[in-house]
């Protein structure tokens, strides 16, 4: 999964996250792509705890999709 900005004609880093689901705690692949100059910044930094407080794998998020489309 592309995370954060990539510009045109830059590196790609590759990374892995530690992701739990924060409904069911399930552990997924965190396997993440990222450009080499927002990598590791304050900014990507604040974006990726705030990411990791909000994930939610991809069962949980369609059962609140449906939840909320009612």
């Amino acid at each position: 999964m592309k995370f954060g900005k990539i510009e045109e004609n830059e590196k790609i880093i590759k990374f892995n996250l530690e992701l739990k689901c924060i409904n069911c705690n399930k552990k997924v692949p965190g396997g993440m792509k990222s450009g080499q100059n927002y990598f590791k910044t304050i900014e990507f930094n604040k974006e990726l705890e705030k990411f990791k407080k909000t994930y939610l794998c991809g069962v949980c998020r369609d059962k609140k999709r449906i939840k909320d489309q009612d």
